[in-house]
């Protein structure tokens, strides 16, 4: 079955590799949507979405939009055009995969567009700034592809030519594998974890919510996992959330490299999902481990996982801080919301005997959260580790007492 697929760029400067793009999709047995967010110059052929409609889409004009002077302006209002154009195509059916081709400004606009769409919908970006420390974390979409546009500066040659056929490919494959409607199938939990390493909770969780009849979703809570989280719980796509791993609010909060963006731990409740949360591992701030220890972290306890990752001792003050915020989010909430607090470890590196541990640390994010939680919020201290079976047990009673009826 032919696959509708869109190509953003902009025709005045990349017309001969978006025309190249188009005959390879065609030639493959699919249709190409070429979008023009050009401002400037002429253009070699005529797009199916022309400039001056993707200027409309914003409620303005091309000639408003050159009149700016000022390429950096002039593609910010492209790229609100171009988001909405491409949200319309994709809520009408129109739309299987998304292929972005450009430098740094058609990449500014393209990553805008990319994060409008659902999980699952392809999307591939050809940029020459492609995993580049110039690419904001929290502006890529959690299952946003990237091909770096080796020697594509200008026009095609041996080497470019290879890029583009290897992308074309891509979003051909993906778009052909991707579905638009789920088969009917169980009802789905969203958990969010670390590795086995950390966490164990999964051991005793799992299991018992598929014996339950559902479906457990695991996100590694590492920036892009919370980040996936957030978004699907954002479609609906979730009848419960146990987010029992934090340390994406933390990190964010203490402005660490890893983040899932400011609005983390939020959705289930503006969404009016039922939720769970616990504090795992925010006693512990992450940094990239092969950058050198930041300033505000050095001369603390640390644990190196790996080489990407490592992970410093919070201080009482930032746990106690970290309590205040987590609640100031959950107080928003529209739906159940319980808090289970594991006073002696949040994760497997702070148990008693090791460098982390640090009972009054987890005394201190409690007393944060509960004097600034909500009274509809369940706030449950344990006298126990997050690692004990008596946490998931705990766990497991709230979610029975939230979703009582399974119903398919």
């Amino acid at each position: 079955m032919s696959k509708k697929i869109a190509i953003i760029g902009t025709l005045d400067t990349k017309a001969e590799e978006m025309k190249y793009l188009k005959e390879q999709i065609m030639a493959r047995g699919h249709e190409a949507v070429v979008i023009d967010v050009g401002v400037i110059g002429t253009i070699p052929f005529e797009p199916d979405i022309k400039r001056e409609q993707i200027a409309k889409a914003n409620n303005t004009t091309i000639e408003k939009i050159t009149a700016y002077n000022n390429e950096a302006k002039a593609m910010n209002q492209m790229a609100i055009g171009a988001t909405k154009i491409i949200k319309e195509l994709n809520y009408r059916g129109d739309l299987d995969g998304v292929l972005a081709i450009g430098g740094t400004m058609g990449t500014d606009l393209a990553l805008d567009v990319m994060n409008a769409l659902p999980i699952g919908l392809p999307k591939l970006i050809i940029s020459s700034a492609a995993f580049s420390h110039i690419i904001p974390p929290d502006r890529i979409p959690a299952d946003l592809m990237m091909i770096l546009w080796a020697a594509g500066l200008w026009g095609i040659n041996s080497i470019s030519i290879k890029v583009l056929n290897t992308a074309a490919g891509a979003i051909v494959g993906a778009s052909e594998a991707y579905e638009k409607c789920e088969s009917k199938s169980k009802p789905k939990i969203a958990i969010s974890s670390l590795g086995q390493s950390c966490f164990k909770y999964l051991y005793w969780l799992k299991p018992a919510l598929e014996k339950r009849g559902y479906e457990v979703v695991v996100f590694h809570t590492i920036g892009m996992g919370g980040r996936a989280m957030e978004s699907l719980i954002e479609q609906g796509c979730f009848s419960a959330v146990l987010d029992l791993s934090a340390i994406e609010v933390s990190d964010h909060m203490l402005g660490s490299d890893v983040s899932a963006g400011k609005t983390r731990m939020e959705a289930a409740g503006r969404m009016g999902i039922p939720q769970i949360i616990s504090p795992g591992a925010i006693d512990g701030v992450d940094w990239a481990t092969y950058k050198s220890v930041p300033k505000n972290l050095q001369n603390r306890p640390f644990h190196i996982h790996n080489r990407l990752i490592s992970v410093a001792k919070t201080t009482n003050e930032e746990r106690e801080m970290t309590g205040k915020v987590i609640a100031q989010k959950l107080n928003k909430a529209k739906g159940q919301t319980a808090v289970v607090i594991p006073l002696r470890g949040f994760e497997e590196w702070d148990k008693p005997g090791t460098e982390l541990y640090d009972p009054e640390g987890s005394r201190a994010f409690a007393r944060g959260l509960k004097e600034n939680i909500a009274s509809h919020v369940k706030v449950i201290e344990l006298d126990c580790h997050i690692n004990d079976k008596l946490f998931s047990d705990t766990v497991i009673m709230l979610f029975d007492k939230m979703l009582p009826n399974l119903k398919h």
